[in-house]
């Protein structure tokens, strides 16, 4: 009986291990990363199951200083012991000093009520080299131009190739390289390049602070000699323009390298190997210039062949010079590298007047791969790039301003084979390239497209029964990739390219649907930070590669915005708490400067971009259209202040809460006496903007609010005909505001439209991005960008939040709660979207058939939801076919107005409910 008992007992315990499985699991955010910096990582990890209702009892963290007695559940770094807790994301590290230069091995075993679950797969983490001291390497580098250069306002700078050769007396156990090379750098030991990122190291404003990498070169060393090998590009630390408006745009010095090789062997000795003036350099190598805006040009007859390789003879080639390292701190990049995430083939290929007219089918922002041409020594192939085309067939480059945009290939001895040739250290904004001197009839395979981002997972997914819905969603993906190079920048194509703040205020939220992008955004918080001033001033672009400093509101606000929304839809306070000092340092620079009664005096850019009177136009002139900057400037103040009451409490600040509490009632009280038109019902000259950015931000009493909206309501039906008037500063809150106000079908309609203007009239006009302007095919050249995100607003965040009815809980943040509120407009049939949160997969798969609902959720393992379920009655529901009281996992709450609220526990439903 007691055998029996025994057996039963361990068949359960099997059964319940195999519903709960253990996935993702992440350190810092991270799979695997390599050379943290940081000193108490964070331990994340997901739990999959096709059970109802997981929820995580427990959990313990064993970390070790070896994979066998990981294995072995040794924890000689850190056992955390059993932790009663359900929270499965970013738990802290607690256990010994972790030591620099060190690889260590966790994993995590997880009670659940069905059973415990653990994963099987080693996870592990390096540290990098914490402090000065852990440096033994020299700056080198070559601190002048070559006669062939040129540093002039179109900058030509060779690339720097640098070389080492060591031996290596015996088997490694483990070598590793940590290498900054500025502005960026490929490295290679041994004829192999090391890693599969590009453009490296993220950029940062070098005085502030600069990144190296870390690569784990074990597998790479061999026994005997070896040599070690970098190219250095320029990047934006040698920036693109030289000697040229130095009043407005920074630049760093010449490239320069920092490499520390450290070899581990198996009786416990050390190796290092490091840059100093005992290595070899050439500047006279076939990379002739590299410039972001200009292009890169390569002269195959200037190769090296070998030079990676051990034995090459470099005897002809200079020693480097010992130069000064940058004016930042050296710490370890700690989001994600930049990679080719995707390839596209040509879509066709037109001779046009003794050249070729390459189509990609899609614009986007990398480069392109020449590949399988024979040419004869000396043949030249020049590629320019550009977004469009103009009436003969010809590229449109008026909106690139100077930037030259153009690569250049020249033949050596031999033709170029399926390794083919793109560019190192430049990218390129484009859908169309001009190809001159191809030797031949060129074919589209002789060219590939490569689109360059940073390599994080895209997350969301997101389908709908209308297609100029899709065709935007889409636009959107292809845009925002683009426009990520290591911080967020404005647009890929003209000689611009900058992380303009104002561009992601809201923006980002959307985007944090769409792609895993929490690790560069806490970067670009990082860089924000350092870019204030002492004074308190933030800037209107970060890092502060151009001097901005307008001491604008609406701007800066991304400090704020973002560092809110990477705590809401990621659950990481660190940025809050990082720059919580900042953030209060800016407000009381601001108010002290600019707030005069309690109205911030001083705005910059306005409502930017409003849609103009004429089609030409790039900024509207009708004062009708215009938005008064104080009211736009007070608002955001106002709103500004809220979010640091909440990160006030967030971190321990109770007083600080309390003033910003205090300053924004009398804000309030100001604003509404200042700006509010009490016989018309409306704020100053009535534009939407005026009127929504009180409502949106809680400044509207509750007894006008019906009244305003009434007027925002008339003015996009009747005067606008239901499109859109807003600029970027409108457009941030357009969509939700008119959702949370019971407008769903106008929302839509403005989404949806295909004539100007509207997202639908740039899909129409051939957009395979989203343009800067509302009028982007007709607007002055000057500024017309066709790849750029400012424009999307809260689009993005109201295709998941409102149409698909996915967010987060912001009481219990992270996805941990979730909520599920869809938004059904009129004309729209069906929403299939999905989002891969911190917790899991959550999907919403709604249909409407007339009037009847089919909604297929998922709610992830060790998470609860809050559905809110379209009904006209609460006995109008059911799920998998049945009555909802006979559902073990559903509580109903309540029946309110044709919605049933209702909490479920994680797992798959099948609602059906009657909505008319």
């Amino acid at each position: 009986m007691k055998l029996k008992f025994l057996i039963s007992f361990l068949m359960v315990g099997l059964i319940s291990t195999a519903q709960v499985k253990l996935q993702n699991l992440r350190c810092e955010m991270l799979t695997n990363p390599l050379g943290i910096n940081v000193l108490q990582p964070r331990f994340s990890w997901q739990m999959e199951s096709g059970e109802h209702n997981v929820v995580q009892l427990s959990y313990q963290l064993i970390v070790s200083s070896t994979e066998q007695q990981l294995k072995n559940n040794e924890g000689d770094v850190w056992n955390s012991g059993n932790i009663s807790n359900d929270k499965s994301v970013l738990i802290e590290y607690g256990g010994k000093p972790l030591q620099p230069g060190k690889k260590y091995f966790w994993k995590v075993i997880v009670t659940t009520n069905k059973g415990t679950a653990s994963l099987n797969e080693i996870a592990f983490f390096s540290t990098g080299l914490f402090d000065k001291t852990d440096w033994k390497a020299m700056w080198i580098g070559y601190d002048k131009a070559s006669p062939w250069d040129s540093v002039t306002q179109w900058s030509r700078l060779s690339a720097r190739y640098l070389r080492k050769e060591f031996q290596n007396p015996s088997p490694v156990k483990r070598a590793t390289v940590y290498i900054s090379g500025l502005g960026m750098y490929e490295l290679f030991i041994n004829g192999k390049k090391i890693g599969d990122q590009v453009l490296a190291p993220n950029p940062t404003d070098y005085r502030k602070s600069f990144f190296y990498n870390t690569h784990d070169v074990t597998a790479d060393i061999q026994k005997g000699n070896n040599a070690i090998a970098t190219v250095l590009g320029n990047g934006r630390f040698f920036t693109m323009r030289q000697n040229y408006k130095t009043y407005k745009i920074n630049t760093f010095g010449y490239p320069k390298l920092l490499l520390q090789l450290a070899i581990e062997y198996e009786d416990g000795s050390t190796k290092i190997i490091m840059s100093d003036n005992n290595w070899k350099l050439n500047v006279d190598g076939p990379i002739r210039s590299n410039n972001e805006y200009d292009g890169e040009e390569y002269d195959a007859n200037k190769e090296m062949k070998g030079w990676t390789m051990p034995g090459f003879n470099d005897t002809k080639w200079m020693k480097p010079e010992l130069v000064e390292a940058p004016g930042g701190k050296l710490i370890a990049q700690s989001a994600e590298p930049m990679k080719v995430m995707k390839t596209i083939a040509p879509v066709s290929i037109n001779k046009l007047a003794g050249k070729y007219i390459l189509d990609m089918g899609q614009n986007f922002a990398g480069w392109l791969k020449l590949q399988n041409i024979k040419g004869k020594k000396g043949d030249k192939i020049t590629l320019r790039f550009a977004e469009s085309l103009q009436a003969n067939g010809e590229l449109f480059t008026a909106n690139l301003r100077d930037a030259r945009v153009t690569d250049i290939y020249t033949f050596g001895n031999a033709g170029l084979d399926g390794k083919g040739w793109h560019p190192s250290f430049v990218y390129h904004g484009f859908r169309y390239v001009e190809v001159t001197g191809f030797p031949g009839m060129p074919d589209i395979n002789n060219f590939e497209g490569q689109l360059v981002y940073d390599a994080f997972e895209t997350t969301g997914s997101f389908q709908t029964s209308n297609e100029i819905i899709n065709a935007i969603y889409k636009n959107a993906w292809w845009g925002i990739a683009s426009n990520y190079k290591g911080m967020p920048i404005d647009c890929p194509q003209r000689n611009e390219r900058q992380p303009w703040l104002g561009d992601r205020v809201v923006g980002e939220q959307g985007e944090s649907y769409m792609f895993d992008n929490a690790k560069l955004y806490a970067k670009w918080m990082d860089d924000i930070k350092q870019s204030q001033t002492a004074a308190g001033a933030i800037p209107d672009v970060a890092p502060a590669f151009w001097n901005y400093y307008s001491d604008d509101v609406t701007w800066p606000a991304a400090f704020f915005s973002i560092s809110n929304n990477l705590y809401n839809q990621f659950g990481d306070i660190k940025p809050i708490q990082k720059n919580y000092t900042a953030m209060k340092k800016w407000l009381l620079y601001m108010k002290e400067k600019y707030l005069v009664n309690y109205i911030m005096t001083k705005d910059k850019y306005g409502d930017w971009c409003v849609p103009p009177e004429s089609l030409q136009l790039i900024h509207a002139k009708d004062p009708a259209r215009l938005t008064d900057g104080k009211l736009i400037a007070t608002a955001y103040y106002y709103k500004l202040l809220g979010y640091m009451q909440r990160f006030a409490k967030l971190t321990d600040h109770k007083n600080d809460a309390a003033e910003f509490s205090l300053l924004g009632d009398s804000i309030r009280t100001a604003f509404q006496q200042t700006f509010y038109n009490p016989v018309e019902k409306y704020y100053s000259n009535n534009t939407v903007t005026a009127n929504l950015l009180p409502l949106y931000f809680g400044i509207c009493p509750d007894s006008l609010r019906d009244k305003v909206f009434e007027n925002v309501y008339k003015k996009i039906h009747e005067v606008d005909n239901d499109h859109v008037s807003t600029g970027l500063i409108g457009i941030q809150f357009l969509m939700r505001g008119l959702t949370e106000y019971g407008n769903t079908n106008l929302a839509f309609k403005l989404a949806s439209n295909t004539t100007y203007p509207s997202y639908g009239y740039m899909v129409k006009n051939g957009a395979t991005t989203i343009w800067e302007l509302w009028n982007g095919n007709t607007a002055n050249p000057n500024m017309n960008s066709q790849n750029h995100v400012m424009m999307l607003g809260d689009l993005l965040t109201w295709f998941y939040e409102n149409l698909a009815g996915i967010r987060t809980d912001k009481t219990d943040v992270g996805f941990k709660k979730i909520t599920m509120k869809p938004s059904l407009p009129d004309g729209l049939k069906f929403v299939d979207a999905s989002y891969k949160s911190a917790y899991g997969l959550i999907k919403s798969n709604w249909q409407n058939n007339d009037g009847n609902m089919e909604w297929n959720i998922s709610i992830p393992a060790n998470t609860t939801a809050r559905v809110y379920v379209p009904a006209k009655s609460a006995d109008a529901v059911t799920e998998s076919g049945k009555p909802l009281a006979q559902i073990e996992n559903v509580q109903v709450l309540k029946w309110k107005e044709n919605v049933l609220m209702i909490e479920l526990k994680s797992g798959d439903y099948k609602f059906k409910s009657v909505i008319k």
